[in-house]
């Protein structure tokens, strides 16, 4: 795995950042940069166009999704450069936005204060029913992270976590999925799971070094990472799922989504976007195509 330069352990690790206010724009590090295509500025909405930029909003996680770099002010990550290059792309700039918290990306959406949103955000069919997808990585695997001293054998099913404790963050599929996986244990007639959800992944990341929550369910890629920088950690579960991709996520109907799904299509088609995840070391969960709403339920 390739490691971006001048992070880190902390910034890699555990460490959270005080939000930001809505409004104000967060500086970014790209790790490539590429060329305008005329054409494709002319799918922009005339309203954007006027404005000058788009407004992206994240939830500044862990790498190598997105985080702040080791100045505690700079973004950087798969998110950051995928958006940037878009924006490259279509010749328009885009302002980033810390959104303060999973929680409020959606609330964001629909209020217009941004126009897209990149934070490891799943298209599934009840947010399909509010806000849109252009979806752009296969986030096919999930990890669960444990310490190493615990000792606990390599799993592939969520079936092997009846009976114990887990943790995910607010907001995101994985309570959802843990949630259901302790129904199915129920039903079968074992211990339920009990599910401990916490404010985001370094939060629950931080209770796993701790020993407050034996092990931690999340995106592979993010955890994968966390495991190869935090010595006490372990990937115990490596769970195959059969989600929608992570996606670009839109306001309802947004007029943007045609310009930046032919960007992302573009960046596919000329190597541009796996450029960017063989950066990350997360080349393994590339597209071959970036779908949009209902098309990437079929």
């Amino acid at each position: 795995m390739k490691f971006a330069k001048g992070m880190t352990i902390l910034a890699l690790a555990l460490s959270a950042h005080t939000a930001f206010a809505a409004d104000e724009s967060v500086p970014t590090d790209s790790s490539i940069h590429v060329q305008a295509d005329p054409a494709l500025k002319s799918l922009l909405p005339a309203d954007v166009v006027k404005r000058g930029y788009i407004v992206a909003g994240t939830n500044p996680n862990t790498p190598p999704t997105t985080f702040y770099k080791e100045d505690n002010k700079t973004l950087a990550g798969r998110e950051i450069d995928i958006m940037n290059a878009v924006g490259e792309r279509l010749g328009i700039q885009v302002q980033w936005r810390d959104t303060g918290g999973f929680d409020n990306i959606i609330p964001g959406l629909k209020t217009g204060r941004y126009d897209v949103a990149l934070s490891n955000i799943n298209a599934t069919p009840a947010r399909a029913k509010i806000i849109d997808f252009v979806g752009y990585y296969d986030a096919s695997r999930l990890g669960i992270i444990s310490r190493k001293d615990a000792n606990i054998a390599p799993f592939k099913e969520l079936a092997d976590v009846c009976g114990k404790e887990v943790g995910a963050g607010s907001g995101t599929t994985q309570v959802t999925r843990l949630e259901d996986a302790s129904k199915a244990c129920e039903a079968a007639g074992k211990k339920p799971i009990k599910v401990s959800v916490f404010p985001d992944r370094p939060a629950g990341v931080q209770a796993v070094v701790s020993g407050r929550v034996p092990m931690f369910l999340g995106p592979y890629e993010g955890l994968l990472w966390q495991v190869k920088v935090i010595k006490p950690l372990t990937m115990s579960g490596e769970i195959t799922v059969h989600d929608a991709p992570v996606s670009v996520a839109f306001p309802k109907d947004s007029a943007l989504e045609p310009a930046v799904q032919a960007a992302l299509n573009s960046l596919i088609k000329d190597g541009s976007y796996n450029k960017i995840l063989d950066n990350w070391g997360i080349g393994f969960g590339a597209v071959k195509q970036a779908k949009r709403n209902q098309e990437i339920f079929q």
